[in-house]
């Protein structure tokens, strides 16, 4: 019943931006553009317009950089095993330190737990993407550069600007004009539904032939499992509200970040594993997910 009420509509969204790939062959390089500099900067502007900097926002945001610190280790631990070269890791840490929270989870949640689950599950999805604006975008074009080259693609990042506007303009009480307002939410309302399909079209061009499976199954194992584990592990340190840590721990069970291939394609960061990565944790979260909502009722 979960995954014909909670899973199913979603995938039927990642299917038709598939079936349109499939179909047509678009470029995805400009529309990923799109998504990241323009759709998603004004959903971030606007979540943050509009949030008040309460004490579970303060927990949002130390719980997720606690997460997200925790798998980057795992992730680092796990490449020295196995001795994987810098570009290698990069490619490891997008598919493992980054989840779907927003083109996936954000959807999964409102189905799940209703418009109060919805409105955490956005401002944690925007606090991931502000995550991967940072920490993403420094992994994926660091294999192209140098450290200092990977920060400066990092400050080029408009949605990290966004944030300090948006909480600028709230601390300061700064009205915008409703029509201009109008304008942003319109734009911002975009994001979402356009990189659920963006992701389809990716795994559309995601061919099975010659995937590595060794390193696909590793980022599956620290995407799906150790990820939600270490999430609900965190969350006992805190006193949250109880729907806000099953919100965290199924945010932190969701696949690899759509937004991550994004940046792969963007910064040429071994693109493939990245989207293969995406569509082998995706197909697999259909079964984990399903799980875990039941295990959280």
């Amino acid at each position: 019943m979960i995954f014909f009420q909670v899973i199913l509509p979603v995938l039927l969204i990642f299917l038709s931006g598939y079936i349109l790939q499939r179909i047509y062959k678009l470029d995805l390089k400009p529309i990923s553009t799109l998504a990241i500099y323009v759709l998603s900067t004004a959903l971030v502007f606007r979540t943050f317009y509009k949030t008040p900097l309460d004490l579970q926002l303060f927990y949002i945001v130390i719980i997720s950089m606690l997460l997200t610190i925790g798998l980057i280790l795992i992730t680092q631990i796990t490449a020295k095993c196995f001795k994987y070269d810098k570009q290698q890791e990069s490619a490891m840490m997008l598919s493992t330190a980054f989840m779907n929270s927003g083109n996936y989870g954000t959807p999964i949640i409102l189905f799940a737990y209703g418009e109060a689950g919805f409105n955490y599950a956005v401002q944690i999805m925007v606090f991931h993407a502000i995550i991967m604006g940072v920490f993403g975008v420094y992994f994926a074009s660091r294999g192209k550069g140098g450290a200092k080259d990977a920060i400066k693609m990092v400050l080029k990042q408009p949605s990290n600007h966004a944030v300090v506007v948006a909480i600028l303009f709230q601390q300061f009480q700064i009205v915008i004009p409703e029509s201009y307002y109008q304008a942003i939410d319109l734009v911002a309302q975009a994001a979402i539904p356009v990189v659920m399909l963006i992701l389809g079209m990716q795994l559309a061009n995601v061919s099975a032939k010659g995937l590595e499976w060794k390193g696909l199954s590793i980022a599956s194992v620290i995407r799906l499992i150790a990820s939600p584990v270490l999430a609900y592990l965190i969350c006992l340190l805190f006193p949250i509200d109880p729907l806000l840590q099953k919100v965290l721990v199924i945010l932190a069970a969701m696949p690899s970040a759509a937004t991550t291939a994004m940046y792969a394609i963007q910064f040429n960061a071994r693109p493939q594993f990245v989207s293969s990565s995406v569509l082998i944790t995706t197909v697999m979260s259909v079964g984990t997910l399903t799980f875990l909502l039941h295990l959280l009722q």
